[in-house]
């Protein structure tokens, strides 16, 4: 089953029409988490468990999360990771 289109937004880089929702859950997830707006994060936490979003943010991608946006979803979800995983999964787009 496709996904919403109004979640294009939060992945705009993706063809939603072939992305599985079981398949990509941690893109999903980061992405949503990333660039949601309200709707797309009461869409996120309709169709994933808070487990399953709070494991997405355990092991974050690396390079995929913006610095200010993974500390807030560490923060709201308490948790904690070590410095270097946070450092790596930063994008970097400095020289």
């Amino acid at each position: 089953m496709a996904l919403p289109k109004f979640l294009q937004s939060c992945l705009a880089s993706y063809d939603l029409s072939k992305m599985d929702k079981k398949r990509d859950k941690k893109l999903i997830i980061t992405e949503i988490l990333n660039k949601g707006d309200d709707r797309a994060i009461r869409w996120l936490g309709a169709n994933y468990t808070l487990q399953e979003i709070k494991e997405v943010v355990s092991s974050p991608i690396r390079g995929m999360w913006l610095s200010e946006t993974l500390t807030y979803w560490l923060k709201i979800l308490d948790l904690k990771l070590p410095e270097d995983v946070l450092k790596r999964s930063v994008l970097n787009l400095s020289p």
